[in-house]
């Protein structure tokens, strides 16, 4: 009974901030401009190459900033390890999700900006200033920066959960360090490499903020279409069959990085 109690909250919290909702945009997908019922939303975004190509850049600019900040946080994590102050720069790495995304966004604005800090050093070396601002590298480089506490973290944990013993046996039988890593460290740290791609990757499809002040609106995705059509077009139906699509595309992903358990 107690048991029950305790949970309740927790059964408020779900229902009121997650199924609810999902209820109502799946609900709200099936209704067009005049409130009619229609299955035309979903006949329109699986036959309009527009929709299909924002889908592909969607999933393309999540890979890219899944594997570049997976490229950067395990090493980052592997090297913390061995660190006899790892928690505390551990907690440098993680301060910066203190402050506001919008915050971020603005302050690269500054940074990559025509008149920013990166092009007055490339004038002063003598290249020139550039359009940084407003380009997919740009995008993906804040993007990215963005996300790398959110894959450090879960990596981190993973290779400190380590069995120290299991590497000391793969060197003692004879191992290089590489073996080591590949047959052993890497293997067994996989859980927190999947946790971190799904904390990286599933936001990663849907950002819209990011586009609009660092992409210029030159980077378009579903989420950009999801904030078009409730905001400007006022096509809810439409923009909740996005937000539909969106959501089985992060249950699909969560599905194939799910965590192993060994049995």
């Amino acid at each position: 009974m107690m048991r029950r109690l305790y949970a309740l909250p927790y059964f408020l919290w779900i229902s009121l901030f997650v199924i609810i909702p999902l209820a109502m945009l799946i609900y709200q997908s099936f209704f067009n401009l005049s409130g009619q019922f229609t299955l035309l939303n979903y006949a329109t975004y699986f036959s309009s190459g527009t929709y299909l190509m924002m889908t592909w850049n969607s999933v393309l600019y999540a890979l890219i900033i899944t594997l570049v900040t997976l490229l950067i946080s395990y090493p980052t994590a592997y090297v913390l390890t061995k660190l006899k102050m790892k928690q505390m720069w551990l907690m440098l790495i993680i301060l910066p999700t203190w402050v506001n995304l919008l915050l971020k966004a603005y302050a690269f604005i500054g940074i990559f900006g025509k008149y920013g800090s990166v092009n007055n050093f490339l004038q002063f070396i003598g290249i020139g200033r550039t359009q940084i601002l407003f380009t997919d590298a740009s995008f993906i480089f804040v993007a990215s920066y963005i996300s790398i506490p959110f894959m450090i973290l879960p990596i981190f944990n993973a290779l400190e959960d380590l069995d120290e013993h299991l590497v000391f046996a793969s060197s003692d039988l004879g191992a290089s360090k590489w073996q080591t890593f590949t047959r052993v460290i890497f293997p067994l740290s996989l859980n927190g490499v999947r946790a971190g791609v799904q904390a990286v990757f599933i936001p990663s499809l849907s950002l819209f903020m990011l586009t609009r002040l660092i992409g210029g609106n030159k980077v378009i995705t579903l989420g950009t279409a999801v904030e078009e059509h409730f905001l400007t077009t006022q096509n809810w139906g439409m923009g909740s069959t996005i937000a539909v699509v969106l959501v089985l595309a992060m249950l699909a992903v969560m599905g194939l990085t799910k965590e192993k358990k060994e049995g």
